[in-house]
């Protein structure tokens, strides 16, 4: 079953153009696929007419069979949404908003269950609005789970969080993948997206300029591996490493860059086993997904505004 598709989809504010022709889709089944791009480049248009939130100017849009514009009661009985704010009932317990929730929908699972999944139990009879950023973040997910939808669509989940709060949020959201649904986050978070996406596409100017899994976007990266070592015995460290560029010291580590990490890897075992040396250590880091966003984006792209055709 295909989860979202998408064709030719525009979405215009008079002479603004948000969305210019996107097409996508996304099968139904556990994965998370990770949206990316500048403020502007329409992430936030695409997410709320997934959701039925927004109409689109023209193109065909089915989110679970469905279209959002004509079918939006059936389908967020489907489909668990966290916008980028949610409002919450700040004198309400975490289980009486839970439970509040619950009654919008025909069947709902228990709220008990709900918290127990975000490691809420604890607070089940705390005020709303005392808990941490954190929590509230945590609730919102409990009240997109309470349903037990097949796709999640989470607008910026985990903005504003700290390191561990989103941590907490990033295993959420690897469970859900690993009980078979799909997880679709629009995030501003490079690294987030690069730890948990199965899939990334990037948007620019309305419009998709990059679509796979993280490591088919780094190979198109043009940015070179680097590579530091260790190694006992005497080594010519100019030649230590074919297919490398030697690249000086890093401490008493060698530093070497190189476009194939695989090939110099390789010729480096050549090198040691000739000049009877041996390798303490080593250590890879390749070209982040960071760089091939930049090498899309532009790296002043993030303060670009909504693009306007001329």
């Amino acid at each position: 079953m295909i989860a979202i598709e998408v064709h030719q989809l525009r979405k215009s504010y008079g002479a603004v153009h948000a969305l210019r022709g996107i097409d996508l889709t996304v099968q139904a089944r556990g994965q998370i696929l990770g949206l990316l791009g500048p403020n502007g480049a329409g992430k936030t248009t695409l997410v709320e007419i997934l959701e039925g939130l927004r109409a689109a100017t023209s193109g065909t849009v089915s989110v679970l069979g469905l279209d959002p514009a004509t079918a939006s009661a059936t389908l967020r009985t489907r489909i668990g949404v966290q916008l980028q704010a949610t409002a919450f009932v700040p004198e309400l317990t975490v289980l009486e908003t839970l439970r509040l929730y619950a009654a919008l929908y025909p069947r709902a699972g228990a709220p008990a269950a709900a918290l127990e999944r975000v490691d809420l139990v604890d607070k089940a009879k705390a005020l709303v609005r005392t808990l941490s950023g954190g929590q509230k973040q945590r609730l919102a997910l409990a009240m997109a789970m309470l349903h037990d939808p097949d796709l999640y669509i989470l607008d910026e989940p985990t903005t504003g969080l700290d390191p561990v709060a989103r941590r907490q949020v990033h295993e959420i959201l690897r469970a859900l993948r690993s009980d078979g649904k799909t997880v679709l986050i629009s995030s501003h978070y490079l690294e987030e997206i690069e730890a948990l996406a199965d899939r990334v596409v990037i948007l620019s100017a309305g419009e998709v300029v990059a679509d796979g899994t993280p490591l088919e976007l780094l190979a198109k990266a043009a940015g070179a591996s680097t590579l530091w070592l260790s190694v006992h015995g005497n080594v010519d460290a100019e030649r230590l490493m074919p297919n490398a560029t030697f690249d000086g010291l890093d401490g008493n580590l060698l530093r070497y860059r190189t476009a194939d990490p695989t090939a110099a890897i390789l010729g480096l075992a050549d090198s040691l086993r000739a000049s009877n040396a041996r390798l303490d250590d080593l250590r890879l880091k390749r070209p982040s997904l960071e760089e091939v966003y930049l090498q899309l984006i532009g790296a002043s792209a993030e303060a670009t505004p909504a693009v306007q055709e001329a």
